[in-house]
């Protein structure tokens, strides 16, 4: 397929989901970057046979969201549009988010409408988005944002490499946590931008909700240690763990893993730190 802006590279980072992986690319309007994390399934076989145009980069074990650094620092366009194995841009969208982040010099990131399924249904997270109750941030467009999600996110290269990207601490899942309050600690503006439509397919191989909800209670809790100021840490976490077993696990696993996240604590601005609980109030 032609690529649609030769300003954008996609990076697509997965594990295991061969057959996902040899459905959706097809469908990539722009150069790709497939980071496969350590597959045991064959899947960089499988793509690189099929698709010989796509660039495999095969890491040797799993670094979870960490991959999609990994590809972005091998891309040389300005802006990297991530997608997952069972998504994918509508057609259009990859130039209307790059004209977005050309014209502005201070978006670091737009972050797209997911439709889910074949029925589009638009995701929830995309609605809450709509509303987003943050003061606007000059003439961007769109809707300010202090989070996203990783799936229907374009960024610019530069904002998100000197953001420290996607890292190996929080991994996978709950990533955009972190790197959305580093962005923003930067002064980069983050845009949700209701005409740019990602399509996401849900994998029949997703992880059950209990241990997604641990893992993102994990990344919460990483998270907060790694950014928040104490107090807003702690009644972070407090809140998380309440929410029910599952989390309360993932809250436990987190705090295992604090000496990582406290070797790569900086709390963020006064400024940010007053975004984050106005959407917390909200």
């Amino acid at each position: 397929m032609e690529a649609e802006d030769d300003r954008v590279t996609i990076v697509v980072a997965s594990r295991n989901r061969r057959s996902d992986l040899l459905a959706s690319l097809p469908r990539h309007r722009a150069p790709v970057i497939l980071v496969d994390n350590g597959s045991a399934d064959g899947s960089a076989d499988a793509v690189a046979a099929a698709h010989p145009n796509v660039t495999v980069i095969r890491l040797p074990r799993n670094l979870g969201a960490a991959a999609r650094t990994v590809g972005v620092r091998a891309a040389t366009t300005q802006f990297v549009a991530f997608a997952d194995d069972d998504s994918w841009w509508a057609p259009g969208a990859l130039r209307a988010a790059a004209d977005a982040l050309a014209e502005h010099p201070r978006l670091g990131l737009v972050c797209a409408k997911i439709l889910v399924g074949p029925e589009e249904r638009v995701d929830p997270v995309s609605e809450l988005m709509a509303a987003s109750p943050l003061p606007r941030v000059g003439a961007t467009p769109g809707e300010p944002l202090l989070g996203f999600v990783a799936c229907a996110a374009m960024v610019r290269r530069s904002a998100f490499l000197s953001s420290g990207g996607f890292d190996t601490v929080v991994r996978f899942p709950g990533e955009e946590e972190r790197l959305a309050l580093d962005l923003a600690a930067g002064g980069w503006a983050m845009s949700y931008v209701r005409d740019v439509v990602v399509h996401h397919h849900p994998s029949p191989s997703r992880q059950p909700p209990g241990k997604r909800q641990h893992g993102m209670a994990r990344a919460a809790t990483l998270t907060a240690l790694m950014r928040l100021p104490w107090r807003d840490a702690v009644g972070r976490i407090r809140h998380v763990a309440a929410q029910g077993p599952d989390h309360r696990s993932g809250v436990v696993r987190g705090l295992r893993e604090a000496p990582a996240a406290l070797r790569h604590r900086r709390p963020i601005p006064g400024e940010v730190a007053a975004m984050r609980k106005l959407l917390a109030r909200w």
